[in-house]
């Protein structure tokens, strides 16, 4: 058995057919590029045919760029019934498109086949060996992928084996046995893996989805059976409910089977690939993903925390940096002075859970969650508030007074402006700024009193603003919480404020934000500068 196992990407390819993804020309190129650094072995650029003029240009582009690890693969399907392979404009299309590699998919499902493609059982099997021959005669490898391989299996079983058999037969480099529909079992898949492999001489990759939501574990499964080959995309995206993700998959062989990839060298740099998929994507990176989401390795039971502290092993299941994650502690009425100790040992290193300090900060804490805050998502708000617990330490600057106006004019537009007044460093600063909303407005002219003094500040921008009614039933008076995500391109930290006024909230989390970047850069700070908070994250 191989302890070499390829990775074969479809992201821009079948990972683009997902719900709300689109990828342009450009991002498809420049996501191709990276994942060539990343280490895949395969990169399935997608079907170049007429009627599909961006991926056509892809491959065309495509030419003029250096791959150092990946090949890139065009993708199709086998020859039409009627057609002669060399006449077939499909496979010639595929040809044209000038890829080393050349992938084809065939059907394998008798219903298929008779109802689908309305052919003969044998005629099937011909066109699956004629065509991988065909792009074989043209010296391309060729991947042949079976669709519905293990429903055709279910459904017969030798007729399964001689559409592989044909395949092979044509030259095949590699069959890839694909479970289309995603609702095969890991133990079931087992089963049919201990027959299909005795009854092949070439290699055998998998591409499954995930509709039963097992798309990782039959990869896994499959590689432990001998697949040489694993298709899938990064963070999951595909049709319905998406193909197996290449996130969870990679470390998993990497670091639990022991099998050697060529991406394994740079796994510590997962994390950060993730999110920049997420980023081109313009899509939520979900922050649940097992090794590569901001929640992976994060702890919030106090007695989680207490147990991390003295031996990290008993809740995470690898060292996270392996993938360039991080551990992180989470703030709620849930949590004891041990995670509010862990929480400050950038500010207080080595300090004592049973410091009144600490105990007196997990009583404001739990004060302030009671009132609406919550600082597991909001761990730059936190960090200032333990400095100002801890050392007295004070904002920047301190506000005198902002008004927002609102103006709704006759052809339907509306216009707002935020007027600001600051003290800075003891001088008046007086400020007016236009925005799309009150908070944009605020954001503009708070930014306008302080970049002057603290350029620093032009760097920062708005990622994210989230807003939550707490407590419903009081209706307008009910209270607010405002999440506000910020980066600098380099980091990204989050802030929160709470209020029955929702500009006021807003107000909270903008303040603190701008603070927090000038704490981690140094600017301001006093006793103890943040050079390595667990709040930041690395973004591509």
């Amino acid at each position: 058995m191989s302890n070499v196992v390829q990775i074969y990407d479809t992201t821009l390819r079948d990972g683009s057919q997902a719900e709300d993804i689109a990828f342009s020309l450009e991002d498809k190129l420049l996501i191709a590029q990276r994942l060539d650094d990343f280490g895949v072995d395969y990169i399935e650029g997608g079907w170049p045919n007429p009627t599909n003029p961006k991926d056509l240009e892809f491959f065309r582009r495509a030419k003029d760029l250096t791959f150092k690890n990946a090949r890139i693969t065009s993708f199709g399907s086998t020859r039409r019934a009627r057609n002669k392979p060399e006449d077939d404009s499909t496979l010639n299309t595929l040809l044209e498109s000038e890829t080393e590699t050349v992938t084809i998919f065939g059907k394998s499902w008798t219903l298929h086949v008779t109802d689908v493609l309305r052919i003969d059982l044998d005629d099937n099997v011909r066109m699956i060996e004629d065509s991988v021959a065909y792009l074989r005669s043209r010296d391309r490898e060729v991947i042949y992928d079976a669709e519905h391989f293990f429903d055709g299996y279910k459904a017969d079983r030798d007729y399964v084996i001689r559409t592989l058999k044909a395949a092979e037969a044509g030259g095949a480099a590699c069959v890839v046995l694909c479970d289309t529909n995603g609702g095969t079992l890991p133990l079931e898949l087992v089963d049919i893996l201990d027959d299909v492999k005795n009854e092949i001489d070439c290699p055998f990759g998998i591409h499954p989805h995930n509709d039963a939501g097992v798309g990782v574990a039959n990869a896994v499964v499959s590689v432990q059976q001998g697949a040489i080959q694993v298709q899938g995309t990064f963070n999951g995206y595909g049709e319905r409910c998406g193909n197996a993700n290449l996130c969870t998959i990679i470390p998993n062989i990497e670091l639990k089977l022991n099998k050697r990839l060529k991406s394994g060298e740079n796994l510590g740099q997962l994390m950060d690939f993730s999110r920049f998929i997420s980023e081109v994507a313009n899509v939520y990176h979900d922050h649940r993903q097992p090794y590569v989401g901001e929640s992976a390795f994060a702890h919030k039971g106090g007695v989680h925390v207490d147990a991390m502290s003295k031996a990290p092993t008993s809740y995470e299941h690898i060292e996270p940096d392996r993938v360039g994650n991080q551990s992180r502690f989470l703030l709620s009425e849930q949590s004891g002075t041990a995670t509010i100790a862990a929480k400050l040992d950038h500010l207080l290193p080595d300090v004592d859970k049973r410091d009144p300090r600490v105990v007196s900060l997990l009583d404001e804490v739990k004060q302030r969650e009671h009132d609406g805050y919550i600082y597991e998502g909001a761990e730059a708000s936190f960090d200032i508030l333990a400095r100002k617990a801890l050392y007295g330490f004070d904002d920047p600057f301190k506000l005198i007074g902002f008004r927002t106006i609102n103006r709704k004019c006759a052809e339907g537009t509306a216009e707002v402006e935020a007027i600001v007044k600051l003290d800075v460093k003891g001088e008046l600063c007086h400020t007016v700024a236009e925005g799309d909303g009150p908070v944009n407005a605020l954001d503009g002219a708070l930014r306008l009193a302080l970049e002057s003094e603290y350029p620093a500040l032009k760097s920062v921008r708005l990622e994210d603003y989230k807003v939550r009614v707490l407590g419903s039933s009081d209706g307008t008076a009910a209270k607010v919480r405002v999440l506000i995500e910020s980066s600098d391109r380099h980091r990204v930290w989050s802030t929160i404020g709470v209020s029955e006024n929702i500009i006021d909230a807003s107000w909270i989390a903008l303040v603190d934000s701008l603070t927090y970047k000038l704490l981690i850069d140094g600017v301001i700070g006093g006793e103890k500068e943040t050079t390595d908070d667990t709040s930041e994250k690395a973004i591509a």
